[in-house]
């Protein structure tokens, strides 16, 4: 049965409708890739199945077995979120809130969870130090182990590379597949062709046109690009034409 069911939505925003009768499915353990233009509505999307935008039409159902707990969130950063002046232990630990019922205060578990997190990101030596201070990086690996403490089954992306450097968007995309290879399943709007194909196991593309399939289904659709002219995992083309045609889906 799939852990998540989208079945003939409609989304739209500032009353201009983005998307039409929308139809996809995430099984557990998919890694799916949400890909199109600019203004296609991955965003909106994503919003929509985190229930913080209503749809104009259509239906998401869950699984029995996914608890409103067991959902992560890392949305894009904000300027003021990069400036927000707690320490990363704190940022990591409010993770935990989605789960605490009327606790008022952090118990054991929650603090277990946050060290446990906090070390599987590799950000424990510099847990007190201000967000604010960190490289764009480090707060990306800040943001996903609070993202983590907020999950056990499902772990919804957007945009989680955009600003960084090569070498630390490689890492970080490395990570994000060592968390799906661990049972977490993983839902991501990206920007990058050549990452989604490498990691992905699905491809949503949204756009004119909607293609839904496996990767192997994508690059053999009109959407997709032949696996020829694509460096997997760097999103860059090994010939000159196709790099041209990744940057017009970007």
């Amino acid at each position: 049965m799939p852990l998540l069911t989208v079945k003939n939505l409609s989304l739209g925003y500032d009353g201009c409708r983005v998307i039409e009768n929308l139809n996809f499915s995430v099984n557990e353990g998919d890694y799916l890739s949400i890909v199109g233009e600019n203004g296609s509505g991955k965003t909106t999307l994503m919003k929509t199945l985190l229930h913080l935008q209503k749809p104009i039409s259509g239906e998401i159902s869950v699984s029995d077995g996914l608890k409103p707990d067991e959902i992560g969130y890392l949305p894009q950063q904000t300027q003021v979120q990069k400036d927000f002046p707690a320490s990363v232990r704190e940022i990591v630990l409010s993770g935990c809130q989605s789960s605490m019922g009327l606790k008022p205060f952090y118990g054991k578990k929650e603090k277990a969870l946050a060290t446990k997190n906090m070390e599987l990101m590799g950000i424990s030596d510099f847990k007190n130090r201000c967000y604010r201070e960190l490289s764009g990086g480090q707060q990306q690996r800040v943001l996903l182990a609070r993202a983590l403490c907020a999950t056990k089954k499902l772990l919804l992306l957007d945009e989680p590379v955009a600003g960084l450097d090569p070498v630390v968007t490689q890492q970080m995309y490395e990570t994000i597949k060592e968390l799906n290879d661990s049972g977490i399943t993983v839902i991501m709007i990206s920007h990058d062709i050549g990452a989604a194909l490498e990691y992905s196991t699905h491809i949503l593309h949204i756009g004119k046109d909607v293609f839904f399939g496996t990767k192997a289904e994508y690059i053999k659709s009109d959407k997709g690009f032949p696996a020829s002219g694509i460096e997997l995992g760097t999103g860059l083309s090994q010939t000159e034409p196709a790099f041209r045609e990744v940057k017009s889906y970007a």
